[in-house]
């Protein structure tokens, strides 16, 4: 199985984990996601800035900016394969 199979094999996966990950994991998956299915951010940060949930998410996928979408996929798998435990 090539690495694009297994990412989404793991997206899959990720939606029926033995148990919810908590909010930082969460946002890992996100932004892990994001990297691979759509490169370097490119949306504005959120207006609201009381909307911290979109805060987060803007954050933690702008810090993976220069990661390539094939590392983001191996670790997204590698993340999922943990949490399946």
């Amino acid at each position: 199985m090539d690495l694009k199979e297994q990412f989404e094999q793991a997206v899959t996966e990720s939606k029926s984990l033995p148990e919810r990950p908590g909010n930082d994991t969460l946002l890992q998956l996100y932004s892990l996601y994001k990297q691979a299915s759509e490169g370097d951010i490119n949306a504005d940060p959120p207006s609201n800035p009381f909307d911290f949930v979109a805060k987060a998410k803007y954050e933690a996928w702008a810090g993976l900016k220069g990661k390539s979408s094939t590392e983001a996929m191996t670790e997204y798998v590698e993340l999922i394969k943990k949490l399946k435990g």
